[in-house]
């Protein structure tokens, strides 16, 4: 593999069995096995060639986001009369959504909305929605492409976060240098741009250290291939909505006003409809 591979065409690689057909365009969609089992793995990738300007990294814009819910629907129907629903893992490198004036135009609120949609579908169906983080999962483009997952899995390796935004244009945002963006950030566990921070607001099933994101050693790969199995059947075993983000004992410690107000927003809507 090339040097300027991304990270989550490296890990498609990695993980998934080699294409029998030549591939294009910024959405890659390949099988493999996990633990004996088929498995679906799609990955963003940049495309130097897409016709959007601010689309040609890896990120996802108008036909990242309408080809995710393609990719994710076609597993969904193929599966749907299937007594057991193979699993989608969500190869998480995505650096931004694709804004511009001309994205904004043509609906990119929808194109990213339609993936957010086919991986929620995918889910209640019944398949194991796994996201590996291996590099950036950064905005809007995160939540089109592995937010919706049943478990999530992250690498904790340099070149892996989860934000809102890049760092240097949080620190633009908010009037700080980027060292003091980093020093709020030990402090203010949201505001972070450390995996290990964003493990303990109890959103993630496994960080896994150790792992050399870019060059994975055969011995790396199975590691996460192993992680992976086990985060497929986790999901199997729990129920189908998102509610174990809030259950694990980090989360119940770190966000336990929102877990409060979840609950009595629930005490109060059982109220209205009693």
């Amino acid at each position: 593999m090339s040097d300027s591979i991304s990270r989550g065409a490296r890990w498609l690689d990695a993980l998934a069995a080699p294409s029998t057909a030549p591939e294009s365009g910024p959405v890659r969609a390949r099988d493999g096995k996990l633990d004996g089992e088929r498995a679906r793995f799609i990955a963003v990738v940049p495309d130097a060639r897409n016709r959007f300007p601010r689309a040609t990294d890896n990120v996802v814009g108008l036909e990242q986001g309408w080809l995710l819910a393609r990719a994710v629907r076609d597993i969904n129907d193929a599966d749907r009369d299937a007594q057991t629903k193979r699993p989608i893992v969500a190869i998480v490198d995505v650096k931004s959504q694709a804004y511009g004036r001309r994205e904004e135009l043509l609906g990119i609120h929808l194109a990213c909305a339609t993936a957010v949609d086919a991986y929620a579908s995918a889910r209640l169906a019944g398949h194991p929605v796994i996201a590996l983080i291996v590099g950036p999962a950064m905005s809007g483009a995160y939540l089109a492409h592995g937010y919706q997952a049943n478990r999530i899995v992250a690498l904790d390796a340099p070149g892996t976060a989860v934000h809102a935004m890049g760092k240097e244009a949080a620190a633009r945002v908010t009037r700080r240098s980027v060292e003091s963006l980093d020093a709020l950030g030990d402090a203010v566990l949201p505001m972070s741009y450390k995996m290990s921070a964003y493990a303990k607001l109890g959103l993630l099933h496994e960080l896994i250290e150790g792992i050399d994101a870019d060059a994975p050693a055969s011995a790396d790969i199975e590691r996460v291939r192993t992680s992976l199995a086990a985060a497929v059947k986790d999901a199997r075993d729990g129920p189908r909505d998102l509610s174990s983000r809030l259950a694990s004992a980090d989360a119940t410690r770190t966000r336990a006003a929102s877990i409060e107000v979840r609950k009595r927003m629930k005490a109060q809507w059982d109220t209205r409809d009693a």
